[in-house]
């Protein structure tokens, strides 16, 4: 795949995510041993890699809204 992409690397957004063009989701793909965390809107664009573990620490953060903006 081009854009340093780990090859057949599928990413997926959330089925909750809007359809709109403009909605900012981020997408997740399973990786070898990691989860990878991207911008939907800016796929070409940094990529993270967090362990299980870690994933769900930020899930959890997510979901009590401790990133939601002001």
């Amino acid at each position: 795949m081009s854009h340093g992409d780990v090859p057949m690397t599928q990413w997926r957004k959330s089925s909750r995510s809007a359809t709109s063009d403009n909605t900012s989701c981020v997408e997740i793909a399973q990786l070898a041993r990691n989860i990878g965390v991207r911008d939907s809107k800016d796929p070409a664009g940094p990529k993270i890699a967090l362990q299980p573990a870690g994933f769900r620490v930020l899930l959890d953060a997510v979901k009590r809204g401790e990133h939601d903006r002001p």
